[in-house]
């Protein structure tokens, strides 16, 4: 796996951070660190989106952000367990990782910008 694929990944991660703080935040402490988690995933992803298509990097962030920010509701928030859900997560996630293997890297060595 490549490092920008890495990047889209951990930029998941922090956009599931930020967007769980946009809801539960209650502290000024709470929302920098929401802040900061908008930073980092916002960062990664423009620094991903260099040297991979820009609509499978979208696609792929949006993609499993919005899975893992659904899981967290459901298992730390109380958000009620459908199994349809889930099912409709599995199926987003499998599109997710289906355009991850059939993306190849952008070569932007010596491109103008």
């Amino acid at each position: 796996m490549n490092r920008n694929w890495v990047y889209i990944f951990i930029g998941a991660f922090f956009e599931v951070l930020w967007v769980t703080g946009l809801k539960h935040s209650s502290t000024a402490w709470m929302w920098i660190g929401t802040i900061i988690a908008m930073y980092i995933s916002f960062h990664l992803v423009i620094s991903a989106s260099t040297k991979l298509p820009v609509g499978t990097v979208y696609a792929v962030f949006t993609g499993m952000g919005t899975a893992g920010t659904v899981l967290v509701e459901m298992l730390l928030f109380g958000e009620p367990f459908r199994i349809l859900k889930v099912c409709l997560i599995l199926l987003l996630l499998s599109g997710v990782f289906g355009l991850k293997f059939v993306t190849k890297e952008h070569n932007t060595k010596g491109a103008a910008v």
